[in-house]
């Protein structure tokens, strides 16, 4: 049986292996294991945290992801302002700033050092005795927000440094995504039907900014330091020995880092990084010189906003201007509707250029573009071009306004927000080809029909083939037509066949759930299922009476109404009962075995989602609540549970752990 004292070193043991391949591989880029190893060590620590509690630490790599969500970010006043850089877009204007150098540092001998300037968003971490203690964004310079629960979930930022940290140490970089990581985001955020970003500093920027830190742990966000604000404990000659530093205590630098002896030098190096820049796998807009002693950097001093020992040189922008000669509206493969220019040719970055992504409606109306405008577009390295500007002065009057479609342009059906807060357009036919992925994907999951077999790949696969229209041709499939996916054998096919027969028997909330229909959830979905009894009695209700059932209020009763009116859902549905698929609902009349009995949850469940666990909850006659008090009968806590554990145990409330809480429902039914 393991001690703690024997727990206690294994932990320590695990995570000083984790932050050793934290550093091969976010500062040397030399990873020592693949990326499954690492995963597997994060599994063996956050099994034996779980087991020991005791052990947790607030610098533990198990604590990137948690946090409770933020209702808005705390202003940080910076200690030493994050000035902005004097830029340089020629080399007229860089060799002007070296000859104001030379002039103020006079006979002094000096050096300089050369760094890419990743296009990224500034944050300055603080070190308190090699512990992150706090992040704060750039801001206005003065003032930034704490952004600490979000930049603590980016492995690239070490929660506790290596060797013999300062006493305090305030560094400032950027968070940024490279290309690879952004387009796989991207192309996997369409899959989920979730927002899509322009570009990676859109991306960065709208992660470090999530109200649920959970949310930012999915962004592939990475870090490199490039200065300092406030240090303690340490001095440094130069600013090399500084990036020299934070490479040992485990900070990621740009890989294209160099000190140099002459002003020629730089001049090369900036050559060399430009016609290097499309081949970079981040947005790289320019080069950072510094003068590199820091006693002739405090000798130079600086302006009211910026340092005159720094200038960034700034790369050319691939831009060009065309006009806009009309917008179609593309739907993917998740419903998502995205407006499209099409553009008048124009050669931009060696590339022609005919089309280009406007991404949503909030776009278009920020940049305030018309069909007819004369615009600016940007190619920056291998990134689809973007429109950056409307050329107002080139206005004739005839450019027209770009409204959002009333119809999707692929089946003629509705299209709404999913969410209020959310820019996208989505399609909420049920049946729309374009849409019939995402549809699938959702219909066939464990809180719906539980089709076990049925995930993305097989999704993708029916849904490229000519015979597959809707979700109801899951119930038509025959084994033959599987053989004919390069998935397929005899077993598999019989196996998801299966499956999807034992899915007919579900019930319809099951059903209501799978459709997708905007806002309901497996709560809602039950709760209407147990009202109605029938999809026909469900069909048939009006809009007050929708509103008259609990958990149903204005917004999910018209969504509801949108979803089941138009005839292609009534098609959907029709075919589902054609198929046998059960489309009532088995209501326990009577009493309930957890009749007037109060549960709360907190924390992470693994065997329910907290959707289903509060389902099940009401199925059996129980009241799920949000807040703990004395009318609480349980408190059933996962994973991270939050404040809620203490305040159940100041009040005496009864505290069920996941097991206890499935003994429960066990015995209640």
């Amino acid at each position: 049986m393991t001690t703690p004292k024997t727990a206690a070193r294994q932990a320590e043991a695990l995570r000083e292996r984790i932050r050793h391949h934290d550093y091969r591989y976010y500062v040397l880029a030399q990873p020592e294991i693949s990326d499954a190893e690492y995963d597997a060590l994060m599994r063996e620590l956050l099994a034996l945290e779980q087991k020991h509690p005791e052990l947790v630490t607030p610098d533990s790599p198990t604590q990137r992801v948690g946090g409770a969500v933020s209702e808005g970010f705390r202003p940080v006043k910076h200690a030493v302002p994050m000035r902005s850089l004097d830029n340089a877009f020629d080399v007229e204007t860089l060799a002007a700033w070296h000859r104001r150098v030379q002039k103020g540092v006079g006979e002094a001998p000096h050096h300089y050092t050369v760094e890419l300037k990743i296009d990224g968003v500034g944050i300055a971490l603080v070190y308190e005795h090699g512990v992150l203690a706090r992040a704060a964004t750039r801001g206005d310079g003065e003032t930034g927000e704490d952004v600490t629960a979000n930049a603590k979930t980016i492995r690239a930022i070490p929660l506790r440094l290596r060797g013999s940290p300062p006493a305090l140490l305030e560094v400032r970089g950027e968070i940024y995504m490279t290309l690879a990581d952004f387009a796989r985001y991207n192309e996997q955020a369409a899959r989920q039907g979730l927002e899509t970003f322009a570009n990676p500093r859109n991306a960065a920027a709208g992660s470090l900014r999530q109200k649920d830190p959970k949310m930012t742990a999915t962004r592939p966000l990475r870090f490199f330091v490039h200065s300092y604000g406030m240090v303690e404990g340490a001095e440094f000659q130069s600013h090399w020995e500084f990036l020299q530093t934070c490479k040992a205590l485990g900070l990621p630098i740009t890989d294209h880092a160099q000190r140099r002896d002459t002003f020629q030098q730089v001049l090369s190096d900036c050559r060399d990084l430009e016609s290097r820049r499309d081949r970079l796998n981040y947005e790289a807009d320019g080069v950072v010189i510094k003068v590199d002693e820091l006693a002739l950097q405090q000798r130079l001093g600086s302006t009211w906003k910026s340092p005159r020992w720094a200038i960034a040189y700034k790369f050319a922008a691939h831009e060009a201007s065309t006009q806009i000669e009309h917008v179609i509206f593309s739907v993917g493969r998740m419903g998502t509707v995205t407006p499209v220019a099409k553009l008048k040719p124009v050669s931009c970055g060696g590339v022609t250029i005919s089309s280009v992504s406007l991404h949503n409606f909030d776009e278009i109306r920020r940049l305030g573009v018309r069909v007819g405008d004369w615009v600016m577009i940007r190619r920056a390295g291998e990134v689809i071009p973007q429109v950056i500007k409307v050329l107002e002065s080139k206005r004739t009057g005839a450019e027209k306004p770009i409204p959002v479609p009333k119809t999707c342009p692929v089946c003629g059906g509705a299209i709404a927000k999913e969410k209020e807060d959310e820019v996208a357009y989505r399609c909420v036919n049920p049946a729309c080809p374009a849409l019939l992925v995402r549809r699938l994907i959702h219909f066939a999951g464990r809180e719906a029909m539980d089709i076990e077999g049925l995930g993305e790949a097989v999704a993708e696969q029916l849904a490229a083939a000519p015979w597959f229209k809707s979700l109801a041709d899951i119930y038509r499939l025959t084994k033959a037509q599987l053989l004919t996916f390069e998935l397929f054998g005899e077993k598999r096919a019989e196996n998801l066949l299966q499956a999807i027969q034992a899915s007919k028997s579900r019930g319809l909330a099951r059903v209501l759930y799978g459709l997708g229909i905007r806002h309901v959830g497996e709560k809602a979905a039950l709760v209407l299922a147990e009202r109605f009894g029938s999809m026909d009695a469900l069909m048939e209700a009006d809009e007050e009476q929708l509103r008259n059932v609990p958990e149903v209020g204005p917004v999910m009763a018209a969504a509801i109404r949108l979803a089941l009116k138009p005839p292609q859902a009534r098609r959907l549905i029709e075919q589902l009962r054609r198929a046998g698929v059960k489309l009532t609902q088995d209501v326990v009349r009577g009493p309930k075995p957890l009749e007037g009995v109060s549960i709360v949850l907190t924390g992470e469940l693994s065997a329910f989602s907290r959707d289903e666990a509060e389902a099940l909850i009401h199925q059996l006659g129980g009241k799920s609540g949000s807040d703990v008090s004395k009318k609480t009968d349980y408190l059933v806590i996962g994973d991270h549970p939050g404040s809620k554990l203490e305040k159940a145990k100041s009040l005496g409330v009864k505290i069920l752990n996941e097991e206890a809480f499935k003994k429960l429902l066990r015995s209640e039914k």
